[in-house]
């Protein structure tokens, strides 16, 4: 027997989903605002950079993608901005 889950779906496996889909179909590393925007294009709604940077984070933590920090543009001892690619 087959038993459907009720209710909404997800948001934190849409949402995680949705980012693995992004990283997929860019060549290049993007970085969390672009990922952002590109998930409000997807499903039409507003997501915030925070909400996406903290499923980012988890899935960073669970091995999916890796974090590329790039040197920082003016202070050369300091990180800029990093970047999301799916871990190989």
């Amino acid at each position: 027997m087959f038993f459907m889950k009720r209710g909404r779906p997800n948001i934190r496996r849409e949402v995680q989903n949705r980012i693995v889909q992004i990283l997929t179909t860019f060549s290049t590393p993007v970085t969390t605002s672009t990922i952002s925007k590109e998930i409000s294009k997807l499903t039409d709604h507003d997501v915030s950079w925070n909400t996406v940077n903290k499923y980012i984070q988890e899935l960073v933590e669970a091995g999916k993608i890796q974090p590329l920090p790039l040197p920082h543009s003016k202070i050369s001892a300091k990180d800029g901005l990093i970047v999301y690619t799916l871990k190989k």
